[in-house]
């Protein structure tokens, strides 16, 4: 089990590309930015950690800027959305942003996805949020032939267009890993529907309980699907479950701060894992 960082790159933190920076020097394989375009002001959508929703979800830059600093400012990190609501994106130009982000950083970008959970920033975008999950498989199916197809078309009930050129094709073949975020009771039929891994939140629900489940379905469709755990927990013990259940990946949070703050974090999360490993 390796591990890595999820953080919100916003405007009066540590920049995006001084932490990927960071991450990568620390030994840690992936760096995972969140996304949210804005914040409705009406706040009727509960935020799901519970209590007032945190100032950093509506202080982000902007997803792929972000990740393109992070990406010219290392060689080996792994960058990653941490998750691309792409049922409020334009499926065309996010598959040419997915493509270019790729292709420049050499093949190191991990594409998170997920239908999100705040119906009123759904809404000022379009989206129905009673279909977002039939939007979010269309939408990422058509993405997919356009990573693929030298002349690629689409035609479903949300998604429809005729064929098309579009390049760069993403570096990585036949395209980036696709990590299909959420916990409800139907993710799992995602993630095999049209996702490489699973990419759920370890304090929602006892997701290590239901990867028994998940590795019975990818091999009986002959496939293998990691899981990469977001908010891991700077406990050994837990981690330690996590290790052996089969986690493939556990991802801390740290703060949106100065990097001060973000490196006392990182130091009690490399710590528990250390203790883990027996260091």
């Amino acid at each position: 089990m390796d591990t890595g960082v999820g953080f919100f790159p916003t405007h009066d933190a540590i920049g995006p590309g001084e932490i990927a920076r960071l991450v990568e020097e620390r030994g840690h394989a992936g760096l995972y930015f969140p996304e949210h375009s804005h914040i409705p002001v009406s706040r009727e959508s509960p935020y799901p950690g519970g209590g007032p929703l945190p100032r950093k979800y509506f202080h982000t830059y902007d997803l792929f800027v972000a990740l393109t600093a992070a990406a010219v400012a290392t060689t080996r990190l792994r960058i990653a959305s941490a998750i691309c609501l792409v049922i409020q994106r334009d499926p065309i130009h996010t598959a040419k942003e997915v493509a270019s982000i790729d292709h420049l950083s050499g093949g190191r970008f991990e594409f998170g996805v997920g239908a999100g959970w705040n119906r009123e920033e759904m809404a000022d975008h379009g989206t129905d949020a009673r279909v977002r999950m039939a939007i979010l498989r269309e939408r990422v199916e058509a993405m997919k032939a356009i990573w693929t197809q030298d002349e690629a078309s689409y035609h479903g009930k949300h998604v429809d267009f005729d064929p098309m050129w579009s390049w760069p094709k993403p570096a990585q073949w036949p395209h980036p890993p696709i990590l299909v975020g959420g916990n409800g009771p139907t993710v799992l039929d995602r993630v095999l529907a049209f996702g490489d891994a699973w990419f759920p939140n370890h304090n929602r629900g006892d997701v290590l309980d239901r990867m028994p489940e998940l590795r019975e379905r990818a091999e009986a469709a002959g496939r293998t699907i990691p899981v990469i755990m977001f908010g891991a927990p700077a406990d050994p013990r837990e981690l330690e479950r996590m290790r052996e259940a089969g986690v493939a990946r556990a991802v801390c949070w740290v703060p949106s701060a100065a990097r001060g703050e973000v490196e006392r974090t990182l130091d009690a999360f490399e710590g528990a894992v250390r203790e883990l490993n027996g260091e």
